[in-house]
């Protein structure tokens, strides 16, 4: 996205910031941008399975770390396209029972949810 500097209306009137918003979607609309699809994140059965788009970005680049709910995504300082990412997801994730695949610039992540924790405690009966 790129950002055109322009008048704003406040100073010079209502009428002028519908001019201001046309000049603004006409610079955006003009200027080339790659496509880019946002992540898909599908429910399965043990956990959620994302695709995310990472064109330009090696294996060796790339990281991938799992905490708790969140999954980051970060490139190496000297990668040749930085990328930075988090996203939170609605269950606890098992980073052991999780993994991650990049080819052909896509990556996809087969991340499994945490089991519950069974808290549950017999007690004796005096």
């Amino acid at each position: 996205m790129i950002y055109a500097p322009s008048l704003r209306a406040t100073a010079f009137g209502p009428g002028l910031r519908a001019l201001d918003r046309s000049f603004e979607r006409f610079v955006q609309g003009a200027m080339p941008q790659a496509e880019h699809r946002a992540p898909t994140a599908t429910p399965t059965a043990t956990g959620w399975a994302i695709e995310i788009d990472l064109p330009g970005v090696a294996r060796e680049e790339l990281g991938v770390s799992v905490d708790g709910a969140v999954v980051r995504l970060e490139t190496i300082a000297s990668a040749r396209r930085p990328f930075k990412a988090a996203y939170e997801l609605p269950d606890a994730l098992d980073a052991d029972a999780s993994s991650a695949k990049l080819e052909n610039g896509v990556l996809s992540l087969q991340l499994a949810r945490q089991a519950p924790a069974v808290t549950a405690r017999i007690l004796s009966v005096q």
